[in-house]
């Protein structure tokens, strides 16, 4: 144990180093508390952040962001860690990764300046702007005296347009995947300078078993994240998998519909038991459960176990992917009836809202972190020339 101190004091002090060079102040912390994580190496079985760190003997920027969006953020290696806090060492991993993964989110964000959105995206900031486009859809209708029209047998295209809609959603969704895209590319670039040479289809395969499996919410031991104290529950995994394969289908749903009316030429709206109703329907719960599960874990979720600064951005969007299921479930239930066009506006407001914030909000984690998975994947199937840890 003495021997072990003394690496991790000689650690700590390296780190410190790291830390005064380091540009960014978060940063430095990773880069401080990881050394003392590669003295230690006690969580090396946890999770692929620990296994990543032993191919390292010193962490730059690159490194450390590639690092933070690896991290699931489960909290198991916080309770295990003899040197967190009150320990002077203060080692507190998940908390200063969650600190540096939103710095990468505004960092690699395309336009660039649109990235000081990831600090204002809050609940204020999502309901203001949804708002304000259910407002503009609401004031069309009322112009067109369409506002309280009469049943039209659920049809959606005689309150706005197929081609309206099409044009409008087409280009906000585009922009959505061009800026997410754009700043992936550049997130990718920097972890990864002059490539990682050829990407095996084994490797990508694992990648995407791991980011669909959410396996590394599992705190290391298949029993689960810790959130308001140190047990561990599965829940947090089971609603990310609601949330995730909720909004799944409910692209799913959308992209079937597309093909129904351009390819076979049928006309929307689809009956009850149709296949794009169907996955829309169960997609829409699957919207439910899963943010209102994320909201009331995020509410009750300790301060040690993430950045706190980052709750009103996870909150934002949260609320907007529940606002737009129970939005359109209730346009559903409602469709036949005089209300369908203000619940139409309503949940047009949420979607096209969520699209055009999207790009600037928490959505972004979930590429950023397949990113890092990959590359975890692909660098773990190189030689590990430092000998520190096994692969």
């Amino acid at each position: 144990m003495r021997q072990l101190n003394l690496l991790v004091a000689e650690a700590q002090a390296l780190g410190a180093n790291a830390a005064e060079i380091a540009i960014d102040p978060a940063v430095g912390e990773v880069a401080r508390i990881l050394q003392i994580c590669n003295a230690c190496r006690y969580c090396e079985g946890f999770c692929a952040v620990f296994p990543a760190m032993t191919r390292r003997l010193t962490f730059s920027p690159s490194d450390i962001h590639y690092l933070a969006n690896l991290c699931h953020n489960c909290g198991a290696c916080l309770h295990a860690c003899q040197y967190a806090p009150p320990h002077e060492f203060g080692v507190n991993v998940p908390q200063s990764m969650a600190v540096v993964r939103k710095e990468t989110y505004i960092e690699y964000a395309w336009p660039r300046a649109l990235g000081a959105l990831y600090r204002k995206n809050g609940i204020t900031l999502v309901l203001a702007s949804s708002l304000a486009l259910i407002f503009f859809l609401i004031l069309t209708l009322a112009l067109n005296g369409s506002l309280m029209s009469p049943s039209v047998n659920g049809n959606f295209y005689a309150v706005f347009s197929h081609n309206t809609l099409a044009y409008l959603f087409s280009a906000t969704f585009l922009f959505a995947v061009l800026a997410l895209g754009i700043g992936v590319r550049n997130f990718w670039q920097n972890i990864s300078p002059g490539g990682m040479g050829s990407t095996s289809l084994v490797a990508s395969a694992e990648a995407a078993h791991d980011a669909l499996t959410l396996k590394y919410l599992g705190g290391g031991h298949g029993e689960g994240c810790n959130n308001a104290d140190d047990g561990f529950s599965l829940w947090r995994k089971r609603f990310h998998h609601y949330t995730f394969y909720g909004f799944g289908l409910c692209f799913a749903a959308t992209s079937v519909a597309t093909l129904y009316h351009y390819v076979f030429g049928w006309q929307a709206p689809y009956a009850i038991l149709s296949l794009p109703v169907i996955l829309g329907t169960v997609g829409g719960v699957g919207l439910v459960i899963g943010p209102l599960g994320l909201l009331y874990l995020n509410f009750t979720r300790a301060e040690q176990h993430g950045d706190a600064s980052q709750k009103p951005m996870d909150r934002g969007f949260i609320l907007l992917l529940l606002l737009i299921s129970i939005s359109g479930l209730l346009l559903l239930a409602y469709r036949e009836t005089a209300a369908m066009a203000i619940l139409l506006a309503v949940h047009l407001g949420f979607v096209m809202a969520f699209f055009l914030t999207m790009p600037y909000s928490k959505f972004a984690h979930g590429v950023y972190r397949v990113a890092a998975l990959l590359k975890n994947s692909i660098e773990k199937r190189q030689a590990n020339n430092l000998m520190l840890g096994s692969e």
